[in-house]
């Protein structure tokens, strides 16, 4: 099991064998899906990254997609 640790500010940092499990590098985006009581994380792709806010769903409401329609 890997294990870390959460801060005051609810940041976390991934552990080196995750990091190499999904082939991450500097500025890669990671893409979390809740199902039921677990959490699974993987490495971002371009089809999975098509809203800057596609990953929070408190900032998926209907004026939040018009917002960054723009981008």
């Amino acid at each position: 099991m890997i294990v870390s640790k959460i801060t005051s500010k609810a940041q976390t940092t991934v552990p080196r064998s995750v990091r190499a499990a999904l082939k991450l590098g500097v500025g890669d985006t990671i893409v979390y899906a809740i199902e039921g009581d677990q959490v699974i994380m993987t490495k971002a792709t371009a089809a999975t990254v098509d809203s800057p806010t596609a990953a929070f769903d408190e900032w998926s409401s209907e004026n939040d997609r018009h917002a960054y329609a723009g981008l």
